[in-house]
């Protein structure tokens, strides 16, 4: 492991820039497709590196791939950089105070920030390390837009974005340091669009065809499904509009968006299905119509063994993330407002006391054979690229354990120190990993292989049918449309 040296070197050397690059990404924080300024942001820093980039990665407008190199492999680094809707918190402050400086009321509810600079910088630092060795090989990161909603990374699956890419790395910020990818949950998520008849609820109800109800009537069903799907299974939704704010109009629209999880996209696909036919039922009761608008959809994670090994042992020569006293100091005062059995079933994961003080996680469990992997009941767009091309992942221990993602608890953390260090931690596994692959391709040849085996029992289906479009391309295609209606009208 020689070659961590020089990159921790570099990296560390790099380190203030892109812990601003981080910090400033969480100052503007912007939901799904709209991540303009943060693309923006990367793109200047990418350039100032010797990167050529590219825009609008699979015709997304907030997509974008970054590279340095020639000849060899071609290993990618995946980013993010979308926020959460309604999650604005003060930074450090551990109760509940919204961000006075922010403006728009999102916040980085999963890490994002640090994900994304964090990925850029593993690539930036592993694209020297080729240069100064004369190593043949080229680094390519990639901006991905969207991973909260409807699946940005899909999207760019399915629009060809990876066809070159021999392997993929990535993190994401976490309570713990994991090398061994968890198992995630496939999903769908869809638009039921319900338009019925309006009418004088108390005059003439008879004249009317509700739309709010054929929306309950999906809820309600789709509630009685519950008990009759496995366990590891979840689907949610919200009602996205009830019809009208006046209870003495029959609502002659109403429109619920749903997420539909399942372990694998079989099991998500059969289970969708059912809430498919649910919502049917749901118009026909109530003489609506029904238009189902498919948002996006994503595939579980595949993990590759043969790229976690080489992963480990990076991660191994490193240590844990090096948090001391101040940072757990920090991290305690968070901890002390969370819940004590969650911190209690984290600690218990990784082989701590429970009774240990500790409120960050410090160092790397060690391989342990008679485990399986653990299935998580979340999902994320990791999934589409793990199927196409190996893939593999590091959890970077960044927040208090215990810590909710999705949650103010993780804004108000995502600036401190500990979660730099978090960041500046992945950077040097991630790009440990990518030096060793490009150092020695029989690395890359059995990951490979190991994909290749399951390709041939299980080749990848795309989530995402053939004719959907990745919503800002929707929004586009509609813009033309209204358009071009006006000019008619004219």
């Amino acid at each position: 492991m020689e070659h961590l040296n020089p990159l921790i070197h570099d990296i560390e050397a790099m380190a203030p820039e892109f812990t601003a690059l981080s910090d400033s990404i969480w100052d503007e924080p912007e939901l799904r497709w709209d991540e303009h300024t943060a693309v923006a942001k990367q793109v200047v820093v990418a350039e100032k590196h010797g990167f050529s980039v590219t825009r609008d990665v699979a015709g997304i407008p907030t997509a974008f791939s970054a590279e340095k190199g020639s000849g060899g492999p071609v290993i990618a680094f995946l980013g993010e950089y979308d926020a959460l809707a309604e999650l604005s918190q003060d930074s450090g402050n551990p109760e509940r105070c919204t961000d006075p400086a922010n403006v728009s009321g999102n916040g980085q509810g999963c890490g994002h920030h640090l994900l994304g600079a964090g990925s850029l910088l593993a690539a930036v630092a592993t694209a020297r390390y080729l240069e100064k060795n004369g190593l043949p090989g080229r680094v390519r990161y990639y901006g991905c837009p969207a991973e909260e909603a409807a699946a940005g990374k899909s999207f760019m699956v399915k629009g060809g974005a990876f066809a070159d890419v021999d392997s993929a790395i990535t993190w994401h910020p976490f309570p713990t340091t994991l090398w061994k990818q968890n198992l995630m949950l496939a999903y769908t998520q869809v638009y039921f669009h319900f338009k019925g008849v309006a009418a004088h609820a108390g005059a003439s109800p008879q004249m009317g065809r509700s739309a709010l109800d054929a929306v309950e009537l999906l809820n309600v069903g789709t509630n009685f499904l519950r008990e009759h799907m496995p366990d590891t299974a979840r689907i949610h939704y919200a009602i996205t509009d009830a019809g009208g704010l006046s209870p003495n109009v029959v609502q002659p629209r109403a429109s619920v968006y749903y997420i539909v999880r399942a372990t694998d996209g079989q099991q998500m696909r059969e289970l969708y299905e059912r809430v498919l036919k649910v919502a049917k039922g749901a118009a026909l009761m109530t003489e609506t119509e029904l238009t189902v608008e498919f948002d996006g959809a994503c595939s579980e994670i595949l993990p590759n063994e043969a790229l976690e090994q080489v992963l480990y042992q990076n991660v191994k020569a490193l240590g844990g993330v090096p948090f001391d006293a101040m940072d757990q100091t920090a991290a305690a005062r968070f901890a002390a407002g969370l819940d004590r059995r969650e911190i209690r079933s984290v600690k218990t994961s990784v082989g701590w006391n429970p009774g240990d003080d500790r409120a960050l996680h410090d160092d790397v469990p060690e391989p342990n054979p008679t485990l399986g992997r653990v299935q998580l009941t979340g999902s994320s767009d990791v999934g589409d690229v793990s199927w196409s091309v190996p893939t593999v992942q590091i959890m970077a221990a960044s927040v208090a354990m215990g810590t909710p993602f999705h949650t103010w608890q993780v804004v108000a953390q995502g600036k401190l120190p500990a979660a730099h260090k978090g960041m500046i931690y992945a950077a040097k596994a991630m790009a440990g990993t990518a030096v060793s692959l490009f150092a020695d391709p029989r690395l890359v040849a059995e990951a490979k292989i190991e994909f290749d085996a399951v390709m041939a029992e299980t080749p990848y289906i795309c989530p995402i049918p053939d004719d959907v479009m990745a919503p800002p391309l929707r929004r586009a295609q509609f813009d033309e449309l209204r358009d071009e209606l006006d000019k008619q009208t004219v």
